[in-house]
């Protein structure tokens, strides 16, 4: 009986720590939406470079031995179904954290949500300042280069240009919105007679070219502040190359350097516009060569910018799984405060203070070669440059 019972306790104990090894090497899973049917040049990228991402952390034997795995689900472009597909991976796939989003509303309704259910969210591509800012809360961090952060970069530049009569264009939705209000602010305050004597709001993806540019050209700007992008931002170049609107004045221009949006173009780009991009094409810095050559490898393409984002998404969350060597809620929150990661564009760090990255952007010219538009005298901005003072994020973040 006694030879009998030490097999049995013997038996036990190694069906627990069998069961427990199990449990252990369960895939840490990830809760990934984004608006892949209505932004696909974008976002097709994105989630290929995800994948990537993801195979390299699994070969390398996952985060403390567990693999991670995406769920990926499309949230049709609308906030309302984001958050119905947000406690759907919550509550029924059991996912461990959420990440995603690339419209700056549906990113603030996920924002919401993630405070509601005490869930942590990678906000990874919603540009507005609020997902931070006015909106932010400790369940939430953003990767992408806010639009503050982009119009700091381009301010300087625009006040250089001494244009004094401004117009503006841009989507009218929250990004659309959000850039337009820190561009107007930010160059008032280096350039404080500027005016701006028209401004253009067009729905998102349903614009009027012909209407837009004849409105414009009736203000007779100097300049002109452009924020379109996408199917909306070629109609607009299109239109506006064809009635002369961009002849004798400056253009700057939000994202318009994205490959995403340049190479659709192609040799209608306009020349000298100032913008915000991707040259994929001259970045020799080691961590990129990295990342191309392993893009390049698997999917037989360049990468486009939503490709660093996604690619520094999975990057970001491996680092921080890894360094909480946990999935649990706080603990997460505990080491993405301060957290440090290598991402394509080199280090980047979440801020503690506002849980907003580093990461930053190329800001260069438009130009034509070989009959493709592309960016010319370029240059790589460190978001850590160009975001306000502890004490002005104390003002405008609530306490949380």
């Amino acid at each position: 009986m006694k030879v009998f019972r030490r097999l049995s306790l013997a038996l036990a104990v190694t069906t627990l720590v069998a069961g427990a090894a199990q449990a252990q090497q369960k895939p840490i899973r990830i809760g990934e939406i984004n608006s892949y049917k209505a932004q696909p040049a974008f976002l097709d990228p994105y989630k290929k470079a995800m994948e990537l991402a993801v195979e390299e952390v699994n070969a390398a034997g996952g985060i403390n031995g567990r693999k991670l795995e995406l769920v990926i689900r499309d949230d049709g472009g609308n906030p309302g179904d984001a958050v119905r597909v947000a406690e759907e991976l919550v509550s029924r796939e059991k996912v461990d954290l959420l990440a995603g989003a690339f419209l700056s509303h549906i990113g603030l309704a996920l924002t919401d949500f993630a405070k509601q259910k005490k869930t942590f969210f990678l906000a990874t591509e919603p540009l507005t300042d609020k997902i931070v800012w006015q909106n932010g809360n400790r369940y939430t961090f953003r990767l992408r280069t806010s639009t503050y952060m982009q119009a700091a970069m381009l301010v300087p530049e625009a006040a250089k240009m001494k244009r004094k009569r401004w117009a503006v264009v841009y989507p009218n939705y929250e990004y659309g919105q959000s850039a337009v209000a820190t561009f107007k602010e930010q160059l008032k305050k280096a350039q404080p007679d500027v005016e701006f004597v028209a401004e253009q709001a067009p729905p998102l993806g349903r614009i009027d070219p012909g209407a837009v540019v004849q409105a414009l050209a009736d203000a007779k700007p100097d300049a002109i502040f452009n924020v379109l992008f996408g199917a909306d931002l070629a109609r607009f170049v299109r239109e506006g190359n064809t009635r002369g609107l961009f002849k004798g004045r400056e253009v700057v221009s939000l994202l318009t350097g994205e490959p995403e949006y340049i190479d659709p173009l192609k040799d209608e780009t306009p020349e000298g516009w100032l913008v915000t991009g991707y040259p994929w094409y001259g970045i020799d810095t080691p961590e990129h060569k990295s990342f191309f050559i392993a893009y390049h490898r698997k999917y037989n393409d360049y990468p486009r910018l939503g490709s660093v984002v996604g690619y520094a998404t999975i990057k970001a969350l491996a680092a921080g799984l890894k360094k909480a060597n946990s999935t649990d809620t706080e603990k997460l929150i505990a080491a993405f405060r301060g957290l440090s990661f290598e991402s394509p564009f080199g280090k980047v760090t979440f801020r503690p203070q506002d849980h907003q990255s580093t990461m930053g952007a190329y800001v260069g010219k438009t130009t034509v070669r070989g009959g493709k538009g592309e960016m010319r005298d370029y240059k790589y901005y460190d978001g850590a440059a160009y975001l306000p003072s502890d004490a002005e994020v104390a003002k405008m973040r609530p306490a949380n």
